[in-house]
């Protein structure tokens, strides 16, 4: 009997106590203050107590946008073709603060982020760039975001949880170090928005720049059953956002967000979809290495396609029209394999994924598909060309006769 309730004793202290020698809170504070005048942000985070982090190594870059570094504690800045600055921050509460600059153009000259007196479309990854965290064991960081906007500016959106009128809650599961990241708009805007199942969507873009915000919502509303179907992973939040020339004419994902040149139609004539590409890379998050970048851009342009037939959209002689074309587009294509493959590629992956697809429901009598190849891929942190072709031989439960081309060598 006593060694029993000295067993009972012990497990009800654990359960006490238990809470007390979990990993102990340190909030984390960014500040962004938006300066069109000069095309900048101020940004400034501030550690309740810096002595839970021993050091912040951020990548800077090439460093040209990034200046004015005021930190308590040590920092020091390492330049070179990939500039580095290492914060250590001092024990009590400690901040670190720069100054980014907002607006970059492309080659063509047309903006990917930019500043106007009126409103800034940016990106959270360039506020506060990537960097490796080293903590104090037992301390988990609780990172809050902070706008100050100017005069005259309205509102600010993120893909982040809002908790207050121009503040949001950062917590990424998947990385030690929460840093407000994705597609973000600040100024005079108009939104519309609404409940995608158990997501909330919302598109905005400045006021005066032709952005078809109930157009991408009655898009969205038509294929997300099937969005739904298809990938597992259901967002609380997702924000697309847009605005027209001189920004750049594309449309691209970032964390639970999507940006999206205004004049470009939302299903084009060729039956391809932007901005079902880019939701696809978004939700799917596959990963690819090794030259094998045909995997995820393959994978997204033909489910942008899927997606839309498989809703209603498109209808059989519409399909074989689509697919006439890609093969013309693909003519001439003799490997998938590249870094950063070219649009006539990508038409060809589209087909050997069809291809992949009729082989798989075939020897499987319509029990596998495609869509199990996906799952499987989503489930890596990242794929190459010779795990894709075995994943989709475990689905298949034998090799495969369509992968087996010189396409993939």
């Amino acid at each position: 009997m006593a060694a029993g309730l000295k067993r009972m004793l012990a497990a009800g202290l654990w359960a006490v106590c238990g809470p007390l020698w979990a990993a102990q809170k340190v909030d984390l504070d960014y500040h962004v203050h938006l300066l069109p005048q000069s095309d900048q942000a101020e940004v400034r985070l501030t550690l309740a107590r810096g002595s839970a982090v021993r050091s912040l190594d951020f990548d800077l870059g090439d460093g040209s946008r990034y200046s004015h570094f005021k930190a308590d504690g040590q920092w020091q800045l390492i330049p070179g073709n990939e500039t580095r600055g290492v914060w250590r921050p001092s024990a009590d509460k400690a901040s670190l603060s720069y100054r980014v600059r907002i607006s970059n153009t492309r080659k063509n000259g047309t903006f990917e982020t930019r500043m106007t007196p009126g409103w800034g479309l940016l990106r959270g990854d360039d506020l506060v760039p990537p960097a490796k965290l080293d903590q104090q064991d037992g301390t988990e960081l609780v990172s809050r975001l902070q706008f100050e906007l100017p005069d005259g500016w309205k509102s600010i959106e993120t893909a982040w949880p809002r908790i207050g009128k121009q503040r949001f809650r950062i917590d990424n599961p998947a990385r030690l170090f929460d840093r407000p990241t994705g597609w973000m708009l600040a100024g005079k805007l108009g939104s519309r928005r609404t409940r995608l199942g158990e997501t909330e969507v919302t598109v905005a873009s400045p006021q005066g720049q032709g952005m078809r915000r109930m157009d991408v919502l009655t898009l969205l509303t038509f294929v997300w059953p099937q969005v739904q179907a298809l990938v597992p992973r259901h967002p609380g939040k997702l924000l697309i956002i847009g605005a027209s020339d001189p920004m750049w004419r594309g449309a691209q994902a970032g964390h639970e967000s999507i940006y999206l040149h205004t004049r470009p139609p939302l299903v084009s004539e060729r039956g391809n979809s932007p901005l079902l590409r880019e939701l696809v890379q978004m939700l799917a998050r596959v990963n690819d290495r090794e030259r094998s970048d045909w995997i995820s851009e393959g994978l997204a342009e033909y489910y942008a396609i899927e997606l839309l037939r498989r809703a209603g959209g498109m209808s059989d002689e519409r399909y074989q029209s689509l697919d006439d074309r890609l093969a013309r587009d693909s003519k001439g294509v003799s490997t998938l394999r590249g870094e950063q493959v070219r649009p006539a590629t990508v038409a060809k992956a589209v087909l050997l994924l069809q291809e992949l697809d009729r082989e798989i429901r075939l020897k499987t009598r319509n029990k596998r598909s495609l869509d199990d190849v996906l799952h499987a891929a989503m489930r890596l942190e990242t794929v190459d060309t010779q795990e894709f072709v075995q994943l989709s031989e475990s689905v298949l439960g034998e090799s495969s006769t369509v992968l087996e081309t010189r396409l993939l060598q």
